[in-house]
């Protein structure tokens, strides 16, 4: 069983490497812990990077072995270039299926036979299909800032802005969404570094991964224990859906935070990792 605990050493924090799948695409990641520690695996949201989980990753047990990839598209991993479909489907190579892809063949070539798998809003159905395709890989599923679809009044409103990008993405259109996804002030440095990490994404990929995340039919009904988290305050998916959500699986369980928006990791850290340790983790 991984366990977290809310305090660790000041020395703890993550190194970087990257590593080259057998599809070819190259993803960068932060990971911390020994190799042999029980594995947990955080995957982000939408333009975000592994520094998504950057206030949580002091926090966590160092006996665990912490991976947190830049999924394709984002931060430092590879950027293929959007091949649009002539059906209309969403771009080959930025649907949730083909990041899922690169999740697994990453676990695959880093030797992580099993881990708890955490995604937060676009890496919350990433996580769904990578438990959904490789069921005994996952022992426990954490989906944050969560809903049953994409196909919200709020994702078709931001795919209307989104639509109309141009490179260079507009630095306060791209202000403008990080700061909508919390319900509290950042500090300022963390919400800076955020901000121009999604600014490094061109607007063809911004427009291709939302594409995929409003066409995604997530997995239902999957077999593993899985949490759904989220703050009450969320914009995105808001509590009706989280709820729905929850209820969609066998052994899901909801738990919601007052005060906290689509980004409850970002917001408060420590609650995050406390909400953890209540499911088990």
């Amino acid at each position: 069983m991984v366990t977290f605990a809310t305090t660790a050493p000041a020395t703890l924090s993550p190194h970087f490497d990257d590593v080259r799948l057998p599809s070819g695409i190259r993803l960068h990641f932060a990971q911390q812990g020994p190799q042999t520690g029980p594995a947990l695996l955080l995957l982000h949201g939408y333009t975000d990077s592994w520094f998504s989980f950057s206030r949580v990753l002091p926090l966590l047990r160092p006996d665990l072995r912490v991976v947190v990839p830049d999924l394709r598209g984002h931060g430092d991993s590879s950027k293929p270039p959007v091949v649009e479909s002539p059906t209309g489907h969403p771009a080959s190579g930025y649907r949730m299926a083909d990041l899922a892809d690169d999740v697994l063949q990453m676990m695959h070539v880093l030797r992580i036979p099993s881990a708890v798998v955490v995604g937060h809003s676009m890496g919350s159905f990433v996580a769904r299909r990578v438990a959904a395709q490789a069921e005994p890989r996952v022992s426990r599923l954490i989906l944050l800032g969560a809903g049953p679809t994409c196909r919200t009044p709020a994702v078709r409103e931001l795919k209307a802005a989104v639509d109309a990008l141009t490179d260079p993405v507009d630095p306060q259109f791209v202000r403008e969404f990080q700061v909508s996804t919390s319900s509290q002030d950042l500090p300022p440095a963390f919400l800076e570094a955020v901000i121009a990490n999604s600014r490094r994404m061109p607007a063809a990929i911004w427009q291709a991964l939302l594409n995929g995340l409003i066409d995604d039919t997530p997995p239902a009904r999957l077999a593993c224990r899985t949490l759904v988290l989220g703050g009450r305050q969320d914009t995105i998916f808001p509590p009706t859906e989280q709820n729905v959500l929850a209820r969609q699986f066998p052994r899901g369980e909801l738990e919601l935070v007052d005060g906290a928006g689509h980004a409850l990791h970002w917001e408060n850290p420590a609650r995050f990792i406390s909400a953890l340790a209540r499911f088990g983790v």
